[in-house]
């Protein structure tokens, strides 16, 4: 497999695989049979890390479920589990540094998402 290939996998890895909270560069690597430095370097080679490409995947699907009315009722701390943050204070954190807003707020600002 090229460097291409296998950034695409590793980058598609991360797509299907973000809810889930163990998901790190060391276990997309063993995966796919490359060390967990070549994830870094492949990934780095975009702009952003193993750790910014997952953390930005689980922001936009917690986003997704804040505005989804079959999730309207579901507490913050389900959704932020759901989208793979093993840490609700880091998720507020880092919801608030992306969006610019409490995920309540975000929740009750916009239209539902389907």
């Amino acid at each position: 497999m090229t460097g291409d290939r296998h950034r695409a996998a590793i980058l598609q890895i991360i797509e299907t695989h973000s809810s889930n909270p163990d998901l790190n560069a060391r276990s997309v690597a063993h995966e796919l049979g490359v060390t967990a430095r070549y994830v870094h370097l492949l990934l780095a080679q975009t702009g952003g890390s193993f750790t910014q490409h997952l953390l930005e995947r689980r922001l936009h699907r917690a986003a997704a479920l804040l505005r989804n009315p079959a999730w309207r009722d579901r507490k913050i701390a389900e959704i932020s589990a759901q989208a793979g943050f093993a840490d609700l204070s880091y998720f507020n954190r880092a919801f608030r540094r992306r969006f610019g807003t409490t995920p309540s707020a975000f929740r009750n600002a916009g239209p539902p998402v389907e």
